[in-house]
């Protein structure tokens, strides 16, 4: 039997294999963004190696479960030149696939 601990983060529990599992998705390019995501990206002149950089160095900040189609995980990261920081949200597809739903530029008011 396989035995998970938790970690904290802010005020939920997240499994720590998680955000392994989507760094692995991305690594294995089994992910899509939607529209959204990428037009939120070209208007925060963000590229795609910026997200993926934010996803494969950060963590989960945030876990939100209350939407019908799905959990959906908030990571933050850095971009591509360590210092912008980067939130990515996204969620598991039935497929196994794992779908970009936004993505942002970090403000010091967000943080």
């Amino acid at each position: 039997m396989l035995l998970l601990t938790r970690v904290a983060i802010a005020t939920k529990q997240v499994p720590p294999n998680d955000i392994y599992c989507i760094r692995e998705k991305i690594r294995l390019r089994q992910y899509d963004m939607t529209a959204h995501a990428m037009e939120e990206m070209a208007e925060d002149l963000l590229t795609i190696l910026d997200i993926e950089e934010a996803v494969l160095s950060g963590r989960i900040i945030r876990v939100e479960k209350d939407d019908p189609r799905g959990t959906k995980y908030v990571v933050a990261g850095t971009a591509l030149d360590q210092q912008t920081p980067v939130g990515v949200v996204g969620r598991f597809l039935s497929n196994g696939r794992y779908l970009i739903i936004t993505v942002y530029e970090i403000t010091e008011l967000e943080v």
